[in-house]
Parts: structure tokens; sequence; C-alpha cells
């Protein structure tokens, strides 16, 4: 019998075995089944159940390379700071993240609610679902998690506590080069452009000088703002969903940088969705109605992000600073400024980079294909030089509508 006294990359049997002797989870009598369920970037995620009762919970270890390439050397500490996060979260958002149970410093795994009557997001977007308490519930948790772990309301000997605890050096290079870096000159080779398109990525965003100067700037931001406790990774690949219920997960990249990196994800990613139906959905009439939602649900973010956050700016502000007239419409334009800018590189590296996303590789016609990645690398770039001025939906949507065209 294994003890778990030291680290091993473990399999599904042996994840059952940790379920048993380190969880106390299970009763002694369990008739345990062991399924591996994760296919993301960078870890091993194990969900064990007990046929008799149904009760499950699902554990997750992080290896010390990223499964995405061996190239990524990443501290396996990621885990405990997804574990600290996410109970964080259980306190400001509770509902909205999964409930944790148990970390391993030893093993670099933890234990969580199994989410297995929820489905990934990102794959439903791409079936043309519907969610129609998506907006609010996401827009509940960006306000409450940027603004209530920042400088603005809690002591910031406190807060300078919290952001040691958050170093994460290893994932934030990821983000720095995949996201800010990469996908704008390609220095590393580990780009992941579709062929039809390497003449248009290479004179539009490869040659554009301009627009090197200005992912330049936004790494430096991400690099040197420690404005809020970011997810870092907010994407619909990273959200649970029913139609009524909305579960955030995979906060591993978590740490002190700036808060419209998260909405900007958010915003980025459902446009990918606009493409994805935009490009591929035949019926007009069914086309018209899903674009619809979307564009609803865009306005209904960034509409409730910014009216949770003013709600919640004169409710919990503590700093004294933070409450002299006009900060807080400087602060929150700094964060929409951020959000446009994200938005764009997050358009541009899901294109071009190594970390590509289903709503776009699913599209099997070369030429839709085309279609739809155009769209989103033009709607990046006019999103990234428009930043300092894009404040509403409205402007995306717009922005999206002329690409559209084009």
């Amino acid at each position: 019998m294994t003890d778990f006294s030291s680290y091993f990359l473990m399999n599904a049997e042996d994840a059952a075995e940790y379920s048993k002797i380190q969880l106390n989870y299970f009763s002694p009598d369990a008739d345990l089944e062991q399924t591996e369920i994760g296919d993301g970037n960078l870890n091993y995620i194990f969900r064990i159940r007990d046929r008799k009762t149904g009760k499950s919970v699902v554990i997750k270890q992080a290896g010390h390379t990223a499964r995405i390439s061996d190239e990524f050397k990443v501290s396996p500490d990621r885990n405990r700071i997804e574990y600290e996060k996410l109970k964080m979260e259980n306190e400001l958002v509770p509902g909205l993240v999964p409930l944790v149970y148990h970390y391993n410093e030893v093993m670099n795994c933890l234990a969580m609610e199994d989410l297995s009557d929820h489905v990934i997001m990102r794959n439903e977007l791409c079936e043309h679902k519907i969610f129609p308490r998506f907006a609010d519930h996401i827009s509940t948790y960006m306000a409450n998690t940027l603004l209530l772990i920042s400088d603005a309301v809690i002591d910031h000997k406190k807060k300078k506590e919290i952001v040691n605890r958050f170093i994460n050096p290893d994932l934030c290079e990821i983000t720095e080069d995949l996201v800010y870096t990469e996908p704008f000159n390609d220095i590393n080779k580990r780009n992941n452009v579709f062929p039809p398109n390497s003449d248009f990525i290479s004179r539009e965003i490869y040659s554009d000088k301009k627009l090197l100067l200005e992912t330049a700037k936004m790494k430096f931001d991400f690099m040197c703002n420690a404005q809020s406790l970011i997810h870092g990774d907010l994407h619909t690949g990273s959200i649970f969903v029913t139609r009524d219920s909305t579960k955030i997960i995979d906060p591993e990249f978590a740490f002190f940088g700036p808060a419209g990196y998260d909405i900007g994800n958010i915003i980025a990613n459902l446009i990918f969705a606009w493409a994805n139906a935009e490009t591929t959905m035949e019926d007009e009439t069914a086309r018209k109605e899903y674009t619809r939602w979307l564009e609803e649900t865009i306005i209904d973010v960034l509409n409730m992000f910014v009216s949770k956050w003013k709600e919640l700016w004169k409710e919990r502000v503590s700093e004294v600073s933070a409450t002299y007239e006009g900060f807080d419409t400087w602060y929150l334009g700094r964060i929409l400024r951020d959000t446009a800018g994200v938005t764009g590189l997050e358009l541009c590296r899901r294109i071009i980079g190594i970390a590509q996303v289903k709503d776009i590789t699913s599209i099997a016609s070369t030429e839709k294909r085309l279609r739809a990645e155009r769209l989103c690398l033009r709607t990046a770039k006019r999103c990234i030089f428009e930043r300092d001025t894009i404040t509403t939906p409205e402007q995306y949507l717009n922005i999206v509508r002329w690409a559209a065209e084009k």
C-alpha cells in the first residue's frame, strides 16, 4: 500500500487509493471507481466515485511540467495557489466556485467538489447553447473578487501579505510569453498558425511595429500593476455551467495583476463564440438569434460588472485616498482600458499562439475558418489601438460587426 509520503505522479488507481488513505472522504466499505477526466494544458485530474452511494470527489495533481509541452517547467506550487484562491472565493462569491476540501503539499494535489452535473461552457457555446444567467453570475464573480481583494478595500499590510502568498512566477512567465510576446513575433517558434492565414498574420501582426509597441506597453502593465488578485486564466474553458448555474474553476494562474485582465478574457472568449456562430450556423434565423444573445451577453457582462463594482465601491472602500472625489471614475477607467487591451491580446494569442480554442479550430471549412480568424484579428487590433477610448460594450460590438464585414 502506498503511503504518499513522497511525491510521484499518480494515475487513476493511485488517486483512488489516495482518496481512501488521505481524505477520509469515503466510508471504509466504499466501492470506488476512478476515471482520469482532465484534458487541460497543465494538470492531471481524476474523479473518484463510490458506486454504492454516488458520492464523489475530484482530485487534481500538478506535475513539474505542463501537459501541453515539456518545454514549460512549472512549479507544482500552483495547486496550493489554486486551493487558497478557491477558499477565498468561496467566502466572496459562494456558489460560483467549487468547494475545496483538502490540499497536500507533498503530493501537490487538492481535493474538490465534483462538478460532473455541469459542462464546460466553451463546448456548449460551440453547440450554440444559451445560458441566461451567465452574465449575472460572471459579473458578480468579477466585481467581488477583483475589488474586495485590492488596496482600495483591505489593509495595505494585509494585502502585501496576500501578495506574497500568491507570487506565481512560473505561471506568470507562461502568460508573459504566450499572451504578450510570442503571438506578435514568434520568437520561440511555438506559434501554431493556420497555414492559409500565414501571410495575413505576417503582414498584419508580425510586421506591424505600432502594434508591437502597444503590446510591449501592456506587457509591462501586466508585470508591474499589482492591482487585484486576478484569476489569471478566466476563459470559457475554465467555466462549468448548467442553464441556471455557473462555476468558475482553475484559478492556478492567480496572482496580483491588472483587474482588466480577467474581464478582457471573458469578452474575448464571447467574441470567439460569436465568430464561430457567425461563420458556421447555416440557418439565418437561428444564427441571428444566437449572435444576438451573445451580443446581449457581452453588453450585460460589462454593464453589470460596472454597476456592481460601483455599488461595492460605495459600500466597501476603506482607503481614505480612494474616497476623494473623482478617484473612483479614474480607477474604473483604468480597469476598462486594460479590459479592452486584454480583449485584443486574447483574440490574437488564441488564433496565433500555441494554446488555441475549439471555437475556431473546430471550423472545418478553410474559407469559414479564415473568415473567423481574420474577424478576430481585426477586432483585436482595434481593441488594442483604441483601448483608451473603449468604455462601453456597444463599442466592442461595433468593432466586431465592422470586422465581420471586411
